[in-house]
């Protein structure tokens, strides 16, 4: 797969989460842009409705990036059969699997399975410690997976969501084949938090790329900007006090 590049002086590295086709396109031509990242409700906003079709036509178009595709059968079986069929769209995937179905079962017996059998997983719907620890031990040589924690939605219980990062990381230290990947990330400083607490990767939403340009500039420049913009908008609208 590609090599992952580096954003100075951040290690995080970057996946676009998303299900446009013509933005994966452009962005697969991005230098920070390492991977790639979708699930069912993303390709439903995007109306995408033939899977096998999307999910092969990706593959096509960007061979070279790390790419997840979601399984979306609920019975424990079922996924481990859609799973082996969304490995075989190609060398760079990484099957999406929860972490459990919507009946509360577990799914680590056949990520165990998976990985064991050499396939990439990515083990999303992660937001306990517990989760952490049980997806850490169900990854198997020689296959590898992602860890997703949804830390967007771990904050909008009121809870710092880097605890868990830091725990993941922690965790999945002595696994070499385990990284650790900030979900449902909110804002675009949740790049830096990422990489500050030492995660593997961080998926971002496209609207987010434009702004790692952003990262550095002087400050005193970004305030002079702001006020430009405010004094334009504001002749533009044509505001007056009588």
């Amino acid at each position: 797969m590609k090599k992952p590049k580096t954003l100075m002086p951040f290690s995080v590295q970057i996946f676009a989460d998303g299900a446009d086709v013509h933005a994966i396109k452009s962005l697969s031509h991005h230098p920070l842009i390492t991977g790639f990242t979708t699930n069912p409700s993303l390709m439903k906003q995007c109306g995408v409705k033939d899977y096998v079709k999307f999910c092969r036509h990706l593959v096509e178009l960007i061979p070279h990036h790390s790419v997840s595709f979601e399984v979306f059968a609920d019975d424990i079986d079922q996924m481990y059969e859609q799973a082996l069929k969304i490995s075989a769209f190609g060398p760079n995937v990484f099957v999406k699997i929860p972490i459990m179905n919507t009946l509360g079962q577990s799914t680590s017996r056949i990520i165990k399975k998976l990985t064991t059998g050499g396939h990439r997983v990515n083990i999303t719907a992660i937001f306990t410690r517990e989760q952490i620890q049980e997806a850490t031990e169900s990854i198997s040589t020689p296959g590898e997976g992602y860890i997703s924690i949804f830390a967007g939605r771990i904050a909008d219980t009121g809870r710092d969501p880097i605890e868990f990062i830091k725990y993941a990381v922690d965790m999945a230290a002595p696994h070499p084949h385990v990284k650790i990947l900030w979900a449902s990330t909110r804002e675009f400083f949740n790049i830096i938090q990422a990489n500050h607490a030492g995660c593997h990767i961080i998926t971002v939403p496209y609207h987010f790329i434009p702004l790692l340009e952003n990262i550095g500039k002087d400050l005193y420049d970004v305030s002079k900007k702001t006020v430009c913009q405010f004094y334009k908008d504001g002749q533009d609208a044509g505001f007056v006090l009588d």
